[in-house]
């Protein structure tokens, strides 16, 4: 599979004044395939929301190149880069309650989008809500009504519809399943996989729920505090991770089967994420590490290779064995 798009040492801060930022992402690279999904995961306060709308230019890059294509998109989006972009990437929201205007109808949400295209004609955009609500799954009767009227997982296929209707080459799904009930959640990640097939898509899908993002996922990247600790295939990183946060990540994840989780030895991350505004030297996650070095509190390690596998990890543990 041939490159779609890449991130080289992507950087966003959130300056607070005083000489403090907040390093949301930092140093962040990796690439994706086209038609590929890959798969983001860490707790909350990880970067991983931010890193998807910079990656989007919904936030300026503060330092660090994206590229699509082969083409450096620019660091401060203006208008036009947006009406450009618009056509090939598009974000599904994590809120489905909070991403859909209360004052709009279905339909009006949906074709939005299509008003940055000014040669079509209104018989087209009714013709192609109509597709778009039938592609996730919705009625065409359904154009009329208003958010209010329709369940939790509805509103996010709603919302799905509205970034699929642009006919994108990318999507960044942030959080789409967060706030949805186990039942459905399984519901929308079937939908997005099957969209991904039938479409070619190619996905960022972030999430907190490790099983899920395994199952949709071709590769699975694990961000920690800004920076990214291990990256690799997504069954890999799942069943033999090798970084300490994402085997402590994954331990502590929930079983989706209650007898199983009742079976299961839990191992809860201990301690808090530090604050983004003072970073500690060394390895990010040291504080917090059950197999910390000194050498961990001192060098930042760099997310290598391993011999002999497919993926990157960042991790004193494997300096010796990198390639």
């Amino acid at each position: 599979m041939s490159e779609l798009i890449r991130l080289e040492k992507l950087t966003r801060y959130f300056d607070m004044g005083r000489g403090k930022r907040v390093h949301a992402v930092d140093g962040v690279s990796f690439s994706i395939a086209e038609g590929e999904t890959l798969g983001l995961v860490g707790e909350s306060g990880s970067g991983k929301s931010t890193l998807g709308k910079t990656l989007l230019g919904l936030y300026d890059k503060t330092a660090g190149s994206v590229i699509y294509k082969g083409e450096e998109l620019p660091a401060h989006y203006r208008p036009k880069d947006f009406l450009r972009m618009a056509n090939v990437m598009q974000m599904i929201f994590q809120d489905p309650y909070a991403s859909l205007n209360p004052r709009m109808t279905v339909g009006e949400i949906i074709a939005e989008g299509l008003r940055l295209k000014p040669d079509i004609q209104a018989g087209d955009v009714r013709a192609r809500v109509t597709a778009a609500l039938e592609r996730v799954g919705l009625h065409a009767a359904h154009a009329s009504r208003y958010p209010h009227e329709f369940s939790g997982g509805q509103r996010q296929r709603i919302g799905i519809a509205r970034a699929l209707i642009m006919e994108p080459e990318f999507v960044v799904c942030d959080e789409p399943i967060s706030a949805l009930d186990a039942s459905v959640q399984a519901q929308v990640v079937n939908l997005l996989n099957d969209l991904k097939t039938s479409m070619g898509l190619t996905m960022l899908f972030i999430a907190h729920d490790l099983s899920m993002v395994r199952y949709i996922s071709d590769r699975m990247a694990v961000m920690y505090l800004g920076s990214v600790m291990e990256i690799g295939k997504a069954a890999d990183v799942y069943f033999q991770p090798r970084h300490p946060y994402t085997q402590i990540l994954i331990a502590s994840n929930p079983e989706p089967d209650p007898g199983r989780e009742k079976q299961r030895l839990s191992t809860p991350i201990q301690g808090e994420i530090p604050s983004p505004v003072n970073v500690p030297p060394g390895c990010r996650f040291a504080g917090r590490c059950p197999k910390v070095m000194p050498v961990c509190r001192e060098k930042t390690p760099e997310l290598l290779p391993l011999v002999n596998e497919d993926r990157l990890v960042a991790c004193h543990l494997y300096t010796d064995a990198v390639s």
